[in-house]
């Protein structure tokens, strides 16, 4: 086991790192910006160090400052939460380069998964269901307008490196093809510095169903179940839940197999989530798999009684998965989770940084709360909006909704506007208590609902 790692990210996920690691007997070293001096993170690791001012560009993104930070401070790993460094196969060989172990997947499954024209080339030669799409990259709007016209319209056009719904456009007809087209290319490039894009067949009101996974260097690989993750507004997450109200063991099953099937593909190595889309007739299709640590890991502890930061760690290390004695896991009550943003959803979302001035937290039983902020903590413009998840976890689903409905009635955030009204009202729409849940919901039963 390592004696001390370095954690380069912020806000809650690195806070959560510090918590494992020092369950683990670990120490751990925490990187800055000047905007982040009075985070919680900085607070809690044994040793802070400021790396750059508040862009990340010059700081959470700039790997010398990172490398020299860890070798300095006698780290033996990095941890790089999610986001920022996570999937950046630069950065991974940058540790190695450095005697340093990067806690996540070797570079080349970063690349091949970070890619997705060649995932989805990869999961078709594994024989893993994807939904019908380009021959690869797709280089002009004719070209595009060529495969639409071979699949039906609607159509997706993906930003190859893409993420977080970036340089993603829906294609409703032949009318629209070139100017999406072009619009998804300029935003991807801006966004990734790629503006490569592929062509999908575009699914209406599919659930977003992924699968967490974990594999070790002894050839041990596991599945700790599904989350549903469909409520979503542009392509980012709002609510999670766990399991999915939509599927059978024997769904889950097969599920389960297609994500172990392209961690062998990929030789993978640590944690990550092999992500599908489900439609309304029981079929599920490939669409990516994030080599991380996701944001909504801890509906998938909640249920199956796992610690997946320390799993992590541990595999990192060398070590084999803890609780292979009982796999295979099996979902145990309801899990959901709550983004609480620093956003203003009656407002367009849009974003409210400013200085919390009070701050109360729900508890109680099957109450977790997982944040970076505090009384007095000023929320920065530089950065994610994430200031907080609220996860609930009950028996059953309806003592998972019943118990959200009251923590989140419970936690106060006063001094900037977030987005615990809005999880209030998807928790009241009966298309939620029915587990009727699609990615659409937001769209359809509380935008829509708004302009009537």
């Amino acid at each position: 086991m390592f004696q001390r790692i370095l954690i380069a990210n912020r806000g809650e996920i690195a806070v959560r790192i510090i918590r494992a690691a020092r369950e683990l007997g670990v120490e751990t070293v925490v990187v800055y910006s000047e905007a982040d001096a009075d985070t919680l993170a900085v607070r809690l690791a044994d040793q802070a160090v400021c790396i750059g001012p508040a862009p990340s560009a010059q700081s959470y993104l700039s790997i010398p400052a990172i490398i020299s930070a860890a070798t300095s401070y006698g780290a033996q790993a990095i941890h790089p939460g999610y986001g920022f460094m996570a999937e950046n196969a630069t950065f991974a060989r940058a540790c190695a380069d450095n005697d340093l172990v990067f806690i996540g997947p070797k570079p080349e499954a970063i690349e091949m998964m970070g890619d997705k024209s060649v995932a989805r080339a990869t999961m078709m030669d594994i024989g893993v269901p994807t939904v019908p799409g380009s021959d690869g990259l797709v280089q002009t709007a004719a070209d595009a307008a060529t495969f639409a016209q071979a699949v039906g319209y609607p159509v997706l056009i993906k930003a190859s490196a893409g993420g977080g719904g970036k340089g993603m456009r829906v294609v409703d007809d032949a009318s629209q093809i070139e100017s999406q087209f072009v619009a998804a290319r300029t935003e991807a490039g801006a966004a990734f510095g790629n503006d490569e894009v592929y062509l999908e067949k575009y699914l209406r009101r599919p659930r977003h169903i992924e699968l967490q996974i974990l594999a070790d260097s002894q050839g041990n690989a596991v599945h700790l179940c599904e989350r549903d993750c469909s409520i979503q507004r542009r392509h980012q997450k709002l609510l999670e839940e766990a399991p999915s109200p939509a599927l059978s063991s024997e769904l889950r099953n097969r599920m389960g197999e297609a994500a172990l099937a392209a961690v062998r593909a990929t030789g993978y190595l640590g944690a990550g989530t092999v992500e599908f889309l489900l439609d309304e007739q029981g079929d599920f299709y490939f669409m990516e798999m994030n080599t991380r640590i996701q944001v909504e890991h801890p509906v998938t502890e909640q249920i199956t009684g796992t610690d997946l930061i320390k799993e992590q760690i541990r595999i990192a290390a060398g070590e084999p998965i803890s609780f292979l004695d009982r796999v295979p896991l099996q979902p145990w009550g309801h899990s959901i989770e709550f983004r609480i943003n620093a956003e203003d959803p009656d407002n367009n979302f849009w974003p409210s940084p400013g200085t919390i001035t009070d701050l109360v937290l729900p508890g109680g039983p099957g109450v977790r709360v997982d944040t970076h902020v505090y009384t007095g903590y000023t929320v920065p413009p530089n950065y994610d909006s994430l200031i907080a998840k609220l996860i609930v976890w009950g028996y059953s689903r309806e003592e998972a909704i019943a118990r959200g409905k009251r923590a989140l009635r419970e936690l106060r955030v006063e001094g900037i506007k977030t987005t615990i009204p809005l999880h209030l009202r998807v928790l009241e729409t009966a298309a939620y208590l029915a587990g009727e849940v699609y990615t659409d919901f937001v769209t359809t039963h509380l935008e829509d609902a708004d302009k009537e």
